[in-house]
């Protein structure tokens, strides 16, 4: 059973993971480390803007950030990828087991026609 406090992390992450720039950030930092600088050039906003969507994936988790002097040093953070992972792999097997089932059933009515 998924606890509160994970369905409340679950939220934030699908959340951050809801708008296609956070998205892209994600995979920017999944390769190596960025700065704020380096994760917002690509865009066509303020670094005000990037620095938002760096927030928001900042409180879901899926990003962390260290700061040294002016340097503002971000990186994934794996493990909580790892839970949204976890939990979309609960559907995976439950629609596959579902999709086992009807094919099963598709199978033995044509082979009940023949």
């Amino acid at each position: 059973m998924v606890e509160h406090n994970d369905e409340k992390q679950l939220d934030h992450i699908f959340h951050a993971l809801a708008d296609p720039t956070r998205r892209q950030m994600v995979r920017m930092i999944a390769s190596r480390e960025r700065t704020v600088s380096e994760l917002a050039e690509p865009f066509d906003m303020s670094l005000a803007a990037a620095s938002k969507h760096i927030k928001v994936l900042e409180r879901s988790g899926l990003l962390e950030r260290t700061v040294q002097g002016r340097i503002h040093t971000c990186r994934l953070n794996g493990d909580v990828m790892a839970r949204a992972l976890e939990w979309l792999r609960f559907y995976e097997r439950f629609w596959t087991r579902q999709f086992d089932a009807l094919e099963r059933e598709l199978y033995k009515a044509k082979k009940e026609e023949h």
